[in-house]
């Protein structure tokens, strides 16, 4: 079902220095203290909240599975970004699964 008061907010959750320049642009900051135990449940309430969330990498590489079954269980984006100590790739690796998915084949591989 289509909530028009969902469907543009965002969220970013993460660490402080990663998830406060997000504040700026209008999505609202969820700050993770450290306690991983707090991070499904919000992640559950955020999905049925939010059209996009923003996850730093680190937690998103963690909570994979749960993060496929939000993403197929609500109209919600899960979408990885780096953290202030830098990229590791997951985001470049889930847009190559997800394209692969989409198109049967990884487009992106380069053959010699």
């Amino acid at each position: 079902m289509f909530d028009a008061a969902t469907s543009e907010r965002m969220a970013a959750v993460g660490d402080y220095e990663s998830v406060l320049p997000f504040q700026a642009v209008g999505v609202d900051p969820y700050f993770l203290e450290g306690d991983a135990l707090e991070v499904p449940s919000l992640l559950r309430r955020l999905a049925g909240e939010y059209a996009v969330v923003f996850l730093v990498e680190s937690c998103f590489e963690t909570h994979r599975v749960l993060i496929d079954e939000l993403n197929d269980g609500f109209p919600v984006s899960i979408i990885p970004i780096p953290s202030q100590t830098g990229a590791r790739g997951v985001g470049v690796e889930n847009i190559r699964s997800s394209v692969e998915r989409a198109v049967g084949m990884d487009i992106f591989s380069v053959e010699s």
